[in-house]
This record gives C-alpha cells, structure tokens and sequence, in this order.
C-alpha cells in the first residue's frame, strides 16, 4: 500500500516558544493531500498498522519484563510477550490510547490540528461531525503532546 511518510517527532527537543511549534505543526502537513490522506487512513487497520510500523520500527521490547521475543496478539496489530505474556496494543503508549472515537477520526483531527493550529473545536465539531467536547479536549491533548513530548509517540 502507497502510504504518505508522516513523521510524529515533530518538535526539536526543548523548543520553549509555543508560537515555534505551532510554526513547525503547520508544516508538517504543508505538502500532503487532504484527500490523500484521507483515504491512506481511512480504516481502523489502516491507522494501526501505521501506528504498529512507527511504534515498532526499531523492534519490539516488552516494557514488563524487556524481551525482544513477541507473538501476535489478540487484537489486530497488537504484540504479546512471550515471555510474561504481557500484551500491548499498538495505540498503547501513544496520544490514541484510550481515544473513545473512531481512530480515522483521531487521525483526521491530528491532520486538521497540524496542518491548522488555530482551528477551534467547533469548527473540527462541524467538520468531523462529532461533540464540540470530544474536539476540545482531543486538541488539547494533541497540542500539549507535541509541545512537551516532541511527538505523538510517549514513552518509546
């Protein structure tokens, strides 16, 4: 599948100036396709098998018991130890986890948010047809993410 290579280490590390960030948000989705990046993420498997590459690229390494050894898990995407038969879902560990919405979504929000930092969370409400609420305090957590974290990968 054609995919558009999207970097989630997006901040240079100790970037004290939001205004900074915000600047370097708004280029990374500068050169990409709405439409096109649409439709390379417009399936729950197609969001995880992104977020499996880019969480796993360097291997996988159980965050109990640190064996590089794993199986599938029960869920799509997701790695179990076989060693202490931890599971790990491969939105664990990221700004997805817990996301109580449709992954497409997250991922159609993170696009609107970078490509436009200023966008508030009516308009995302109008544009992805979900609770004004659920925008807010999604784009909150992307902003605050990127800003401190230097990605939307945590912990890795």
């Amino acid at each position: 599948m054609n995919r558009i290579n999207i970097t989630f280490a997006i901040f240079v590390k100790n970037c004290s100036k939001k205004k900074f960030g915000r600047y370097l948000m708004k280029k990374l989705f500068s050169n990409i396709n709405p439409k096109r990046f649409q439709n390379d993420y417009e399936t729950e498997e197609q969001c995880l098998a992104y977020l499996s590459d880019v969480k796993w690229k360097k291997g996988y390494v159980c965050r109990k018991c640190g064996n590089t050894n794993y199986c599938s898990g029960k869920k799509p995407y997701s790695r179990r130890c076989t060693r202490c038969k931890s599971e790990e879902s491969a939105t664990a560990h990221t700004v997805f986890h817990g996301c109580k919405f449709s992954l497409p979504s997250a991922f159609q929000m993170m696009y609107q948010v970078c490509k436009k930092p200023d966008i508030s969370s009516y308009e995302l409400s109008r544009l992805l047809e979900t609770r004004q609420m659920t925008c807010w305090k999604f784009k909150t957590k992307l902003i605050e993410c990127l800003e401190e974290n230097e990605g939307l990968l945590l912990d890795t």
